[in-house]
């Protein structure tokens, strides 16, 4: 049997932990043959490979991104796209595909096991941590780390200057960065894109904390919104799933803070450094367990599933019914939180 592995969307840490996991199992225990496609998706569609073997995925557990390369292709909006799929999972004999992704990636897996017969695996990948079905997702706690780290560093700077620092960290729409991240790190305020937020209420834990003589930092996911008005876009593009480019409720917000407050606030944008660099143990062995089981769903051709985490347990659901919706924070987790602002 040979097997074809992809990894599509924005890239995370975790990542090759997957790819040598699926690989290592496969090969000694299975017998099977590997390829890998460039690029997510578009190679699939282009049919742009690079071999998988043992000795090519040696070392790479500790390596951040993805040997494979990624991309935010989606083939159900291109040209004859399923049939191109189809003609080059022929031409390289390939005989089951590995999609390790996010909710767009396994999206089109879903589509294209469930609608069109072509044998696919998932794996949930995505540093947001909001595929439903599993309780985490591999790149989330490093995320949290690199986030946590960054604003222990600022606590300093801020309380120095005696100025308010926000912090935008990740989250589209669920807000589980800026929540865990926010906790760990002593943040005053913590805004996701569950509960859209109220600019004077902000302001009024902002004058709290200097009150007491320190200086706030506010943590906010890049999709938050206020109130009263729209979610705050970087500019008007989509990519190929439909997404505009978020980024900048940071900035609008700290402004916001400073005229109302008069209080000088700075804006700490973490971007991608929160999907740079080596994976955390935890999601090297999470990502590492969702690989070993992966190549066994293979085995059983048990296809149209994706492996989760269940508890301590690796368990399998169906593709479709993990990507039907996100996994948003919980209201009462949001409002233990609520404890500490001001």
């Amino acid at each position: 049997m040979r097997v074809g592995v992809l990894t599509g969307g924005g890239d995370c840490p975790g990542l090759n932990a997957v790819i040598r996991a699926i690989v290592r199992k496969g090969v000694q225990e299975y017998g099977y043959d590997f390829i890998g496609f460039r690029d997510g998706w578009r190679g699939a569609l282009d049919g742009r490979t690079v071999p998988l073997s043992i000795p090519a995925v040696r070392g790479i557990l500790p390596r951040g991104g993805t040997i494979l390369g990624s991309s935010r292709t989606n083939p159900l909006k291109a040209d004859h796209g399923v049939r191109r799929i189809r003609e080059n999972l022929a031409a390289y004999e390939v005989d089951a595909l590995v999609t390790i992704g996010g909710e767009d990636t396994l999206g089109v897996a879903a589509t294209l096991s469930d609608t069109y017969g072509i044998p696919c695996v998932g794996v949930p990948k995505t540093i947001d941590n909001d595929l439903s079905a599993t309780d985490y997702t591999f790149g989330f706690d490093t995320a949290v780390g690199i986030a946590t780290e960054a604003i222990d560093r600022l606590h300093t700077t801020a309380e120095s200057h005696m100025r308010v620092l926000v912090v935008e960290v990740m989250g589209r729409h669920a807000g589980w960065i800026a929540l865990h991240s926010g906790l760990a790190g002593g943040a005053n305020v913590i805004l996701i894109p569950e509960q859209r937020f109220d600019v004077d209420q902000v302001c009024g834990w902002v004058d709290s904390r200097f009150r007491a003589s320190y200086a706030p930092i506010v943590v906010v996911a890049e999709g938050a919104a206020p109130a009263q008005g729209e979610m705050v876009l970087k500019d008007g593009s989509q990519d190929s799933f439909g997404h505009v480019r978020l980024s900048g409720v940071g900035e609008w917000l700290a402004k916001e803070i400073e005229n109302r407050t008069g209080k000088e606030a700075r804006t700490t944008v973490l971007g991608h450094v929160q999907r740079g660099g080596t994976p955390s143990a935890f999601d090297r062995w999470l990502a590492t367990r969702f690989g070993l089981h992966a190549i066994e769903a293979v085995r059983d051709g048990d296809f149209g599933k994706m492996v989760a985490l269940r508890g301590t347990d690796i368990v399998r659901v169906p593709i479709a019914e993990a990507t039907a919706r996100l996994k948003t924070v919980d209201p009462a987790l949001y409002a233990e939180a609520g404890i500490f602002f001001g």
